[in-house]
């Protein structure tokens, strides 16, 4: 056989093949459907809303192929497949990359701009110094206010809140250690201003608890009982004893040499010298020092009794130099005793000390505290809580929204 013949009847061949396909396409075919079962397209099946799987009614991730009951009986939900919420996110990706190189094409590109962020621009594509491309701005993405835009399903699945402002009073305790002093302008001190000796002490020793008028001690004096006699003297007198501007200088004298009120006005009643006077406590108070000691000699100036009034004392605070600007004389402020921890108590800042402590960079910040039963002991350990909010609400954000460089504080605004 020839080349051409071999040529010919291999095109003849394939006439004929294609011939019988196209009867064999012309003619009609009929399937048969087995009764009881409906063949059902995936567009059907959109349409008329068949359930692809079905959800637990409340919501809970927890899905059956079939029909299926919770525990309390109810039905789980159907889902249809136009319902249904794609999980494959490459593709889901593609389709919104597609969809919105579309729209970006019907759009007109106004300039790019660079992938890092800096403020510069190109109206031509470019590259930055390290190869990347610049990023094309269209038409109605870019705005001149700084905002920035975001679709509400990426600020769903990144958690983002949002909180309006409101007026607050805002609140900001200072917490520092302290210990408790006694208040110095109640400290009285028991001393002679005369040569004195000590004729008798009373049942009183330190840290016994005193008060007013209470007697402490019995002193003679021949200072006081020289001015006591040119006193009962004075008063005795038929022809002045009743012009009181006579007496007045006498009694004066005895008042320049400390002597108690009362033993005055015992002296008037009496009108006799005692022999040695009777000297009380001031006030009432914890007794400090005792130096009185019977039959002593006692100069001027000795102490011989030291007391003080424990009914309001003093805190004494430590406070760290980055909050002294936030304090001032007047703010309110609880204490807590350790050796009370149930207690609180209540006072205010009294005075600011003008020193910091080199060593420890605090300043020292004094809290008068009432003390009415007592129980706040000298050098006590405590714990203050000192309030330095004002009472007037101001305008507040949460402290989570602020977004904190270092160098500069900035909010997002919804």
């Amino acid at each position: 056989m020839t080349r051409a013949a071999f040529v010919s009847a291999a095109a003849a061949a394939l006439i004929v093949a294609l011939g019988g396909g196209f009867v064999i396409g012309r003619m009609p075919v009929r399937l048969s459907e087995p009764s009881g079962i409906a063949i059902i397209a995936p567009a059907a099946a959109r349409t008329t809303g068949a359930p692809i799987y079905y959800q637990d009614p409340d919501g809970k991730p927890s899905y059956s192929l079939t029909p299926k009951k919770t525990e309390d009986g109810r039905d789980y939900h159907s889902v249809p497949a136009d319902a249904d919420i794609s999980f494959d996110e490459a593709e889901a990706s593609d389709a919104r990359e597609t969809k919105s190189a579309e729209a970006k094409s019907e759009r007109k590109i106004k300039y790019y701009r660079n992938p890092m962020g800096l403020p510069d621009t190109s109206p031509t594509p470019k590259k930055d110094s390290m190869g990347m491309d610049y990023i094309a701005v269209y038409e109605g993405d870019d705005t001149d206010d700084g905002s920035v835009k975001l679709s509400p399903g990426k600020i769903q699945r990144t958690g983002v809140q949002s909180e309006p402002t409101t007026r607050r009073v805002i609140r900001t305790l200072i917490r520092a250690p302290g210990t408790i002093q006694l208040d110095e302008r109640r400290v009285s001190v028991i001393s002679m201003r005369a040569e004195s000796w000590v004729q008798k002490v009373a049942n009183v020793t330190t840290g016994t608890q005193v008060s007013k008028g209470q007697p402490l001690m019995e002193i003679y004096s021949p200072a006081v009982a020289s001015a006591a006699a040119e006193y009962i003297s004075t008063i005795n007198s038929p022809a002045i004893g009743g012009v009181e501007r006579y007496g007045r200088g006498s009694r004066q004298r005895l008042m320049n040499l400390d002597v108690p009120d009362k033993a005055i006005v015992a002296m008037e009643k009496s009108r006799t010298v005692p022999i040695s006077i009777e000297w009380s406590a001031p006030s009432d108070g914890i007794v400090l020092e005792r130096n009185a000691i019977e039959g002593m000699r006692a100069q001027p100036g000795d102490v011989l009794f030291r007391v003080a009034d424990t009914s309001v004392v003093w805190a004494m605070v430590d406070v760290a130099e980055r909050d002294l600007g936030v304090l001032a004389v007047g703010q309110s402020v609880r204490v807590k005793a350790r050796s009370f921890p149930g207690r609180t108590f209540s006072g205010a800042v009294g005075v600011i000390y003008p020193q910091v402590n080199k060593e420890t960079r605090t300043a020292r910040v004094r809290v008068e505290l009432p003390n009415p039963d007592g129980i706040l002991l000298p050098d006590m350990y405590v714990d203050a809580e000192i309030d330095t909010g004002k009472p007037e609400p101001v305008l507040s954000i949460p402290e989570s929204a602020v977004l904190d460089t270092g160098a500069r504080q900035s909010v997002l605004v919804d």
